[in-house]
């Protein structure tokens, strides 16, 4: 079999390189902002819903623009559609750090945009370009995922404090910590230049076929997305709140910051663990249903031993970066072209993130009702129960067919 002309211009390491560059930006400038919330908020003036839409708004892009995605996939292909995700993030960033409410976000909805075709479309480009190593390919661009998140979610009460030390008047410290972040998409958008130069179309049944409707009414599509679109729903609730929740609780802004950076980080270390594995577990029923219930012990542990936030932060991160990665590589290894697993990436991450951007308001909701954290993460252990089951449904190792596991209309 011919190469792909794409691979034989380029080296499928470089591509690699490409692709490694590309999914630090993916979650870094939003995780960076968690940390810095309760300073934002005190500085700007903002309420508890206004600091929580911080949060929420990057995850309603991505609901928003993950079906367009698909689409500018199909029309641009992938190199150039990936281009401008990256052009994106820059740019948000960029009025992000302007240091005032209008460019704080506005530049959020931007950078949402970007990411969000950069989520969809990496699975199709896994399918097209790595189609024998997507299991490993997958788990090394989510490792690299959370790299991003836990050095933005680490750094970012460092950085706002070495802006106070050397005295920087241009913007308040916040916004030179968030603005930092932009030196990431740069050198992903310099490497990413030379896949450019070797643009290759899309392909004859990416940029004919319709928007493959069925998978709508396919219950293994429905499985697939809401095993992702719980993990993403627990996810950003604690990517929004878990720094309050400890500080709160009576961790100093400091302890939380790393303790929010450490369940980053372990959210890429099953990664590690999942290359050399993922692969070889024909069924992942098993491996999907540990880890959601790894992610449930974490909040339980939350609940009744908040001295142990730690090891808690680090369970829930492993079992929810472990679900991650299975629910992604689920999406390109049960379809059957790139143009499907793009056109599944978009409704999972659409309904995904839609779910998931309910998420830190429920919770902010709650708090704000109740006085306390027991309830939100008492919901959270529940959500947690449910997510086990579809994560079991969503993990069979057949192909997502047109003519097979079809809801009728009536039924959808």
């Amino acid at each position: 079999m011919a190469k792909h002309p794409h691979l034989r211009l380029t080296g499928g390491a470089f591509l690699m390189l490409g692709v490694l560059v590309i999914s630090l930006s993916l979650r870094s400038p939003i995780t960076g902002i968690g940390p810095l919330l309760d300073l934002i908020r005190l500085e700007l003036n903002l309420s508890a819903t206004q600091a929580g839409m911080l949060t929420t708004l990057p995850l309603l892009a991505f609901a928003f623009f993950s079906p367009i995605a698909s689409r500018i996939g199909r029309k641009q292909g992938l190199e150039q559609a990936l281009m401008l995700s990256l052009i994106l993030v820059t740019i948000g960033l960029v009025i992000r750090s302007i240091g005032n409410s209008v460019g704080l976000f506005s530049g959020t909805v931007i950078i949402g945009a970007g990411i969000a075709i950069a989520n969809v479309l990496l699975p199709s480009l896994m399918k097209r370009d790595f189609p024998t190593k997507i299991a490993t390919m997958t788990s090394i661009y989510v490792l690299m995922m959370g790299a991003g998140s836990a050095l933005s979610a680490s750094l970012a009460i460092p950085l706002a404090d070495l802006a106070t030390r050397l005295s920087i008047s241009a913007m308040p410290s916040w916004a030179f910590s968030l603005g930092s972040l932009i030196i990431i998409p740069v050198i992903a958008i310099l490497i990413w230049l030379p896949q450019l130069r070797n643009h290759t179309a899309p392909s004859k049944d990416s940029s004919e076929l319709d928007g493959h409707s069925y998978l709508w009414r396919n219950t293994d599509a429905w499985s697939i997305t809401l095993f992702l679109a719980l993990n993403s729903f627990l996810m950003y609730i604690f990517i929004s709140w878990l720094p309050t929740i400890l500080v709160e609780l009576g961790y100093s802004h400091h302890q939380a910051g790393v303790i929010h950076g450490v369940l980053q980080l372990f959210t890429a270390v099953p990664a590690i663990i999942l290359i050399p594995l993922l692969a070889k577990i024909t069924d992942k029923r098993l491996l999907s249903f540990s880890l959601t219930i790894m992610a449930f012990f974490g909040i339980v542990g939350l609940i009744y031993a908040p001295s142990y936030a730690m090891i808690w932060g680090m369970l829930f991160g492993f079992g929810a970066g472990g679900g991650f990665i299975v629910a992604l590589a689920l999406i390109s290894l049960r379809t059957q072209t790139a143009h499907q697993a793009a056109t599944l990436s978009g409704m999972a991450q659409f309904l995904g993130y839609l779910l998931a951007a309910t998420g830190p308001i429920i919770m902010g909701a709650i708090h704000e009702h109740n006085g306390s954290w027991q309830q939100p993460l008492a919901l959270c252990a529940i959500v947690a129960l449910v997510w086990s089951i579809f994560a079991v449904l969503a993990s069979k190792s057949q192909l997502i067919s047109s003519k097979s596991n079809t809801l009728s209309p009536q039924a959808v």
